[in-house]
């Protein structure tokens, strides 16, 4: 199944779908611009605990239900752990080792796992040209994240240097984001079973509480300083991650992933890194070599396969089909052609043999 854009009740339903993943960018490239004021776990708390309370207060005025049973609390309590302390968890620290727009797209190197877990679990039908998407923006994802030499080295294998590739993969906080991808990957699947027992709405909300009081403590633990240097830029940009990158964003976002397919969902986080890594030449200086745009463009590619593998598909089979039956067309048309002569002979000799007769 694709996202059925035109089936939203929602105005404005494809800016709508596009709107968490260039606030989810955008909100990155303004988080990597305080980190060095403040602290990474700091961060990910401000940008949990208040944008939860926001997110619950909106789904106060929207009448939305409380989650009512302890099945309900469980889920939503898995839910906080995997997608709020882990997920922003890492995303923090990876942050604060790497720039907006590469920690952006190591992290968005999640839609294979979600693609995986969701055939595995829900028999989501990923196809042919799902999987090349799939393929096509990992591959997208691996030269803009993953160290030159190791990309050049594939045309040189000699001078490959693994030790010091993978030494600098873990001084970087790439592998972190990497985790970060995989935890916002699983937490995308148990969306489905949440909204089971509560409202997406009210769950957002509640997992971002839950998912940050952890961070708190921990940062109140091993942090210090956390917010004694920010300026009055640095809370505008926190402000705008809380509200924008993580209230809107995620309630957003989950309110689709609960309906919608979430192969063709999670395949559209391929835009974060995009919004992500331009933002973050215009503000923060970061420039993309040759590989990386590179990269950029595959991602795009690979997002409008995985889109539009249902229509991609279709129209395929309406091709074979036209093919096949102008075919057959052709073959009748030539039986039919090849039955007329074969009636015209006999008679012809029928004829001859009542004048030899004659």
């Amino acid at each position: 199944m694709q996202l059925k854009l035109t089936d939203s009740q929602l105005p404005f339903a494809p800016l709508l779908l596009i709107a968490p993943f260039f606030l989810w960018g955008t909100a990155m490239v303004a988080m990597k611009g305080v980190m060095p004021h403040t602290t990474p776990l700091f961060v990910a708390v401000v940008r949990l605990v208040p944008a939860g309370v926001l997110v619950l207060l909106a789904a106060a005025l929207m009448g939305k239900p409380q989650p009512q049973g302890w099945k309900a609390w469980l889920w939503i309590s898995l839910f906080a752990l995997v997608d709020g302390t882990l997920f922003q968890g890492f995303l923090a620290e990876g942050l604060a080792k790497t720039g907006a727009g590469l920690g952006s797209v190591m992290i968005d190197s999640q839609p294979l796992a979600v693609a995986i877990l969701c055939l595995w679990l829900f028999q989501e039908q990923i196809g042919f040209w799902g999987w090349l998407g799939l393929v096509i923006g990992l591959a997208g994802i691996s030269l803009i994240g993953l160290p030159d030499g190791w990309i050049l080295g594939l045309f040189h294998p000699e001078n490959v240097q693994v030790a010091t590739g993978i030494e600098q993969l873990f001084q970087g906080g790439e592998w972190l984001m990497l985790l970060a991808a995989l935890s916002m990957a699983v937490g995308t699947v148990l969306v489905r079973w949440v909204c089971r027992y509560v409202d997406p709405i009210v769950a957002t909300g509640w997992h971002m509480i839950l998912g940050g009081l952890p961070l708190l403590a921990i940062s109140a633990a091993t942090e210090s300083e956390q917010f004694v240097n920010i300026d009055v830029s640095g809370w505008m940009a926190l402000g705008y991650s809380t509200i924008f990158g993580s209230a809107i964003a995620y309630g957003l976002f989950f309110y689709f992933a609960s309906s919608g397919s979430l192969t063709s969902l999670s395949s559209l986080t391929f835009l974060t890194p995009v919004f992500a890594l331009l933002f973050g030449n215009l503000f923060l200086g970061e420039v993309l070599n040759p590989l990386q745009s590179m990269g950029v463009g595959l991602t795009l590619v690979s997002i409008y396969l995985i889109n539009q593998r249902d229509t991609l598909t279709e129209k395929l089979h309406k091709m074979r089909s036209h093919d096949k039956a102008s075919a057959e067309r052709e073959a009748t048309g030539l039986l039919e052609s090849s039955d007329l002569d074969a009636v015209e002979l006999p008679v012809q000799l029928r004829v001859g043999e009542l004048e030899s007769e004659v």
